[in-house]
């Protein structure tokens, strides 16, 4: 089956948007070096990573074969020209956006609840992995017992307020196994494998 890995960019002190929602200072390390890495689907970008991020980035986007995300990450990537670098894209939301699905675009909407969106993104995955974005949908996983990894892109900077990633989780105390962790500059990669809840009744 299919892992679920959840893929995010963070502050040290906890945050992966500003109060502004802003990303630009968690995101400081995809211009941080020489190498240039450009991403596929629709809406292409180029990166310049230290050379130990782009071996990270390269080796983690090649596991991908789907992502899974929330509408509010949608709406700020612009529905990313319709068509996700990682795969297809399966965004969770209560209600389809108007203008969507659009033809050929392989971004697709689900209302019926993360267990429903992540059985979606692992089918059409083929067999690879399916990246979680965005704070609330990474929660929901993490809570449902859905999430086999966290890789957390730890950047090297304090925000002190904003969008905070592990805020409201229900199912803690959560286990996490010991991290991959490679340096970078201006930011640490950390990969923790989910081992699940030590609640009495958690899951997994």
């Amino acid at each position: 089956m299919s892992r679920v890995i959840a893929i995010m960019s963070m502050s040290l002190d906890g945050y992966v948007a500003d109060p502004d929602d802003g990303v630009a200072e968690v995101f400081d390390w995809y211009t941080a070096g020489d190498v240039e890495l450009r991403t596929g689907g629709s809406d292409p970008m180029t990166f310049r990573l230290s050379p130990a991020s782009a071996e990270h980035f390269r080796a983690l986007t090649s596991e991908l074969g789907a992502v899974l995300t929330g509408r509010r990450t949608f709406e700020v990537a612009g529905g990313w020209g319709g068509n996700h670098a990682w795969g297809p894209a399966f965004v969770l939301c209560h209600a389809v956006p108007a203008g969507w699905p659009r033809p050929d675009s392989s971004v697709h909407f689900v209302t019926d609840g993360i267990e429903s969106a992540v059985a979606q993104a692992r089918a059409a995955a083929g067999g690879k992995a399916v990246g979680v974005h965005g704070a609330d949908t990474i929660r929901q996983c993490l809570d449902a017992g859905l999430l086999d990894e966290l890789t957390i892109d730890l950047a090297a900077v304090l925000l002190g307020a904003g969008v905070r990633l592990f805020d409201d989780l229900s199912d803690v105390p959560a286990r996490l196994g010991n991290p991959a962790v490679i340096a970078g500059d201006g930011v640490t990669h950390l990969r923790y494998p989910v081992l699940g809840s030590t609640r009495p009744g958690g899951t997994r």
